[in-house]
C-alpha cells in the first residue's frame, strides 16, 4: 500500500546528477561556468581612450575653423585693397582723359586768342569767318580723335528717329518724303553712342 521510500544515498545520486547535466550553450551561469569576469579597470581605460580621440577630434576641428576664420578675413582684407585699387585706377583713367583732352584743346584756345588780336577795324568779315571756320574744322578734328562724330545728316538722307530728331515738316524740291531737308542743329556721338540727336527739318509725307 505505501510506495518505496527512498533513501539518503538515492537522493544525494539523484542531486549529482543534475548538477553535473551539462547546460545549454549560451545559458549565463555564474563565474565558474561563464568566462571570467570584466575588468572594471578595462572599462575605464577604454573610456578614457575615446575620450581622449574625441577631444582630439575637438582640437583638430578648432584649429580648422581658425584656419577658414584665417583665410575668411584675409580674402576680405583682399577685396577691400582690390576695391580701393579698382576705384584708384578709375580715377586716375579719368584724370588722364581730363589732360589729354585739354591739351588737345588748348592750341584751339590759344587760336582764338590770337584772332581776337586782330584790329578789328583793319580785318574783314570774309577774313573772320574764314578764321573762325578754320578754328570750327580744328577742334572738330581734336573732337574726333577722341572718338567724337558729328551727327550732320545731308539733304535728302533718309530719316533716322534713333540719331535724328526732327523739329519741323518743310516741303523741298529733290527731297523725298520723310527725308532730311536740312540739319537745324548737328548731333554728337561718343564711341559710338549718341549724345545729342541732330535736330533736322523732315519733308512731309503725302496724305
Amino acid at each position: 500500500m505505501f510506495g518505496r521510500r527512498k533513501n539518503k544515498n538515492e537522493g544525494d545520486a539523484m542531486n549529482d546528477e543534475k548538477n553535473n547535466t551539462p547546460r545549454p550553450e549560451g545559458e549565463p551561469g555564474g563565474a565558474e561556468e561563464g568566462g571570467s569576469p570584466v575588468d572594471p579597470s578595462m572599462e575605464v581605460d577604454q573610456t578614457q581612450q575615446l575620450i581622449s580621440e574625441m577631444e582630439q577630434q575637438i582640437e583638430r576641428l578648432r584649429s580648422e575653423r581658425d584656419e577658414a576664420r584665417a583665410a575668411h578675413k584675409h580674402a576680405l582684407a583682399e577685396f577691400s585693397n582690390y576695391q580701393k585699387r579698382a576705384h584708384s585706377n578709375e580715377q586716375s583713367a579719368k584724370e588722364q582723359g581730363l589732360r589729354n583732352m585739354l591739351y588737345s584743346v588748348m592750341p584751339v584756345i590759344d587760336h582764338f586768342d590770337m584772332a581776337l588780336l586782330h584790329d578789328p577795324e583793319k580785318v574783314s568779315a570774309k577774313q573772320v569767318m574764314d578764321g573762325v571756320t578754320m578754328i570750327k574744322e580744328e577742334l572738330l578734328r581734336v573732337l574726333a580723335s577722341h572718338g567724337v562724330a558729328v551727327v550732320n545728316p545731308r539733304p535728302d538722307e533718309e530719316f533716322d528717329p534713333k540719331r535724328h530728331e526732327a523739329i519741323m515738316h518743310k516741303a523741298q524740291e529733290g527731297v523725298r518724303a520723310g527725308h532730311v531737308v536740312m540739319t537745324l542743329r548737328p548731333g554728337f556721338e561718343l564711341g559710338g553712342r549718341l549724345v545729342r540727336p541732330a535736330q533736322v527739318a523732315v519733308a512731309p509725307t503725302a496724305e
